[in-house]
Formats: structure tokens, sequence, C-alpha cells
């Protein structure tokens, strides 16, 4: 069954009253304004393994409270950290679904028009050339146009517990396809005691 493109309508307003793509574009300029600096680079690693306070933070990095206060700021104006308050102790977190978001702008989008009654694995293969592998029992897209990895996806943000060829299409959706990059979560450097030679 064949998909026709739709043409793009106008771009919806926001109660701010900007356009979404405008305030995507400002929202973005904002983050990589942000994480232009080696020193909030630093701040975000930190975070990243764990939360801290302001003192540690700047006790790492090698700088004042001050100027490690401006560098937060600037952080938490790009809302890539939080900022919890415990009596007179302000304790910042990544927040790392924020982080990783931010990039979702820079995704194409498709339109697409279908019957009812298609199914996910039908619309795939219609804007891409996907390999499925069968592993336990289970199919599981393994490469978009040539490109390796393993893949999931959100029909109107919710994850999907069905495989694609059985999730059929009956009301208007956004699809987003995933695929599971290969980030480090954690990394251990492992070192071995030498043996005391007798």
């Amino acid at each position: 069954m064949a998909a026709k493109p739709v043409s793009s309508k106008p771009s919806q307003k926001s109660k701010t009253g900007r356009h979404r793509k405008e305030e995507s574009q400002t929202e973005n300029t904002q983050i990589f304004a942000a994480v232009s600096s080696q020193t909030r680079q630093k701040i975000l690693q930190f975070l990243a393994e764990e939360d801290m306070h302001i003192s540690a933070l700047a006790r790492n990095l090698g700088i004042s409270v001050p100027v490690t206060s401006k560098h937060i700021k600037v952080l938490e104006d790009a809302d890539l950290i939080e900022r919890k308050v415990y009596g007179k102790t302000h304790v910042f977190s990544l927040k790392k679904k924020n982080f990783a978001g931010s990039f979702d702008s820079f995704v194409p989008v498709k339109r697409l028009e279908v019957g009812s009654g298609t199914t996910l694995m039908e619309v795939f293969k219609t804007v891409s050339v996907v390999e499925v592998k069968n592993i336990g029992g289970k199919d599981f897209i393994v490469a978009t146009d040539g490109e390796k990895g393993f893949y999931l996806y959100e029909v109107n943000g919710e994850l999907i517990d069905k495989r694609a060829e059985d999730f059929i299409l009956k009301e208007d959706s956004v699809i987003e396809w995933k695929r599971l990059e290969p980030v480090t979560k954690k990394k251990l450097i492992i070192s071995i005691k030498k043996e005391e030679e007798k």
C-alpha cells in the first residue's frame, strides 16, 4: 500500500505567540551556546556522574564559587541542569532527557497519508529500506537504509509493545523511529593489583 506525501502545514503558534519551530531553534541556540564553554562542559561531566553542590563544583573546577555560579546560571537558563535547595545548600543535577532531546529538532520530518489498517512496518518500508532480523522469536529492525543498529519506535509519544508488522494504524499519528545509540553510560578503569614478589 503506497503512502502519499502530504504537503507541509504552516507551523502552529504557541502560547507565547511564537511559532513552535522558532521556539525550538531559540532553545537549541541557547543549549549550544551553553555547552560551548569548556568550563560548562566540565560541570555537565561532573553532574553526569553525581549530583553536586556549588562549592564542590567550584573546588573540582579550580575556580571561585561566584564564577561557578555564573556558569551554573547559563546551564539552568538552557534547562540542562536543575537545582534542589536543602536549607542553605543548593544541589545541582543534570537533566539528561533535556540534554539528549536537544538534537530532536534536526530530525527529518516526513508527512504521509496512508489507509486505515496500514501497519507500521508498511509505513517504514515506504520511507526507508529496512532490514529485519528474528531474535528469540521476535522481529527487530536491525538496519535502516544500510545504517546498522537496533531500532525502537514510539507512536504518539508511547513506546509500543507490539511488532511493527502487528501494529495497525487506525488514526492520525506521530511516529518517532529511534536507533539505539551506543552511548557510554559508565566508564570503568580497572587496575589489577600487582602481587608482591616473594
